[in-house]
């Protein structure tokens, strides 16, 4: 199971919305959805996490490129949706060299039925994404978030903590 969630940053304080990211294609895609919550160019940033296995931050503030913070990658590349935020550029890597699963051919459901670790070692994508953090660390910094406070959170209570410093743990509790 995944969870994703809006937090738009308004005059009065956070509003959070839950979100589908089964039409979600592209980061683009991503960037433009989280804009759409915030007609007056505010920050807003997209909350997901995967089964307690990874959490992402991405950032979007205004027309500017968005700004991403992964957990942990290895366990993101597992997953669709993780899928959306490893770019090459993310991973360090030179665009077009994606040597994992074609995002066609993944199943959007969030379950990832079928699908080990195994298979990651056989392919050799395991070996491409580190099991480790990746992105932006400093992209909550603004906000009361340190890089080393996001690098230390644990993914099966990130979230919380992340809206609990924000001061919208209440609104995202909402959508939950």
């Amino acid at each position: 199971m995944y969870f994703a969630a809006l937090l738009a940053r308004t005059e009065d304080g956070w509003e959070a919305s839950d979100t589908e990211l089964d039409d979600v294609e592209t980061l683009s895609d991503l960037a433009d959805l989280a804009r759409e919550a915030s007609p007056d160019e505010d920050t807003v940033l997209v909350l997901i996490e995967q089964e307690d296995a990874w959490f992402g931050v991405v950032r979007v503030d205004g027309e500017d490129d968005p700004r991403i913070y992964v957990s942990d990658a290895a366990a993101a590349r597992r997953s669709a949706y993780g899928e959306l935020l490893l770019t090459d550029e993310l991973l360090g890597r030179e665009p077009g060299t994606d040597d994992g699963p074609d995002l066609d051919a993944l199943d959007l459901d969030g379950t990832e039925d079928g699908e080990t670790e195994d298979d990651e070692e056989e392919t050799g994508a395991a070996d491409a994404v580190p099991h480790s953090p990746v992105g932006d660390s400093g992209i909550l910094d603004d906000l009361g978030i340190s890089e080393k406070e996001l690098r230390s959170l644990d993914a099966d209570d990130a979230l919380g903590t992340i809206a609990e410093a924000l001061g919208a743990s209440e609104v995202l509790e909402t959508v939950r």
